[in-house]
């Protein structure tokens, strides 16, 4: 069931507040995906998702060569999903890396705030930041 991202039911927004480990799918250079676990905040107000990782992943790899192949795109299209039992929640849309501190600062915050742990601390931190555009599920 397709959703707003920006005004998700109370059932969908606290599906996405609750403690899940999620999947983020991006494409390799060759189109196939890769789908790896990962921790997901949701911002409906903004219309973002954010996830904190490393910036010499191959998600982060991905992402940056996905969009420099894109012609005049600023970003590569991406999933995230999370399952429990019969509930299950996929956010899709354009991401972009961020690395400015302040960014990478609020991500951790949201992150502490859904998963109950602050992140230790991590120089090469970055916030893989999804503007999204579609929101489907059943929660």
């Amino acid at each position: 069931m397709a959703l707003d991202v920006h005004h998700p039911s109370p059932e969908f927004l606290a599906f996405w507040r609750e403690y899940h480990l999620c999947t983020l799918t991006t494409l390799r250079a060759d189109g196939t995906p890769h789908v790896v676990a990962v921790g997901v905040t949701y911002d409906p107000e903004a219309g973002l998702a954010r996830v904190i990782t490393n910036k010499n992943s191959r998600k982060v790899a991905n992402i940056l060569a996905s969009g420099a192949r894109s012609a005049g795109a600023s970003g590569a299209r991406v999933a995230v999903c999370q399952v429990h039992k019969r509930r299950w929640a996929t956010l899709e849309g354009v991401a972009t890396i961020r690395t400015e501190r302040e960014a990478v600062a609020d991500a951790e915050s949201r992150y502490a705030e859904r998963y109950g742990r602050t992140p230790a601390p991590n120089p090469d931190r970055v916030v893989i930041e999804i503007a999204l555009d579609r929101a489907l599920g059943r929660a």
